[in-house]
């Protein structure tokens, strides 16, 4: 469970580097929530806490359905667009850091040239890029949702086994089995002590 912990927190990192530097508010909320909650199972893990593994098992169930949301929205499934503001929560008109950035990418900067705009405004072209960004967005996607679904198998089976570890402990009679299961005596037989007395 230590190693695939260890994938999923280096997958979601640097998921959440590329987010922060697009800007993209919405995948960096989820990704904030994914590497805390992979911490939450490793830890529920370690110290045999069902409860945690839990969360964890039902927020990888989202976590795939939030990536299988992105592979749609980059793919342009059901009305979606890429265009969109959406990732961003509306708040200002970034997209993912690989469509200027991806392998192979040539960036240049058009300035405008009709009077009355400012400096700060200008024209991206991008060429020669060897795959476009919404395929690099889909491909960080499914390697989250093919990572999830072995943490979710993992998860399934770390808690059947601390129920069943849970089930065979024997609370009431420690390592005898058995003598929780005796009768209940109705009388005590109670035997006199012979005092010590002093040898003379």
């Amino acid at each position: 469970m230590f190693c695939l912990c260890v994938f999923l927190q280096l997958a979601a990192l640097e998921r959440q580097i590329f987010d922060f530097l697009g800007f993209q508010w919405a995948p960096i909320l989820g990704n904030f929530l994914q590497i805390i909650v992979v911490i939450l199972g490793l830890f529920g893990t370690i110290q045999f806490r069902p409860r945690y593994i839990v969360v964890y098992t039902v927020w990888t169930a989202l976590w795939v359905t939030w990536n299988v949301f992105i592979i749609c929205f980059y793919l342009e499934v059901g009305g979606l667009s890429k265009e969109t503001d959406l990732m961003t929560f509306n708040i200002s008109m970034h997209r993912s850091w690989w469509r200027e950035h991806g392998p192979g990418c040539i960036r240049r900067v058009v300035r405008p040239s009709a009077p009355g705009i400012l400096d700060d405004y200008s024209y991206v072209s991008v060429t020669g890029c060897i795959i476009d960004f919404q395929y690099l967005e889909v491909i960080h996607s499914a390697i989250q949702i093919l990572l999830s679904l072995i943490g979710f198998v993992y998860a399934c089976y770390v808690i059947s086994i601390f129920m069943e570890e849970e089930d065979s402990f024997d609370f009431i009679g420690g390592l005898d089995t058995y003598s929780y299961r005796q009768p209940p005596q109705e009388h005590v037989e109670l035997k006199p002590v012979k005092p010590v007395g002093k040898v003379l």
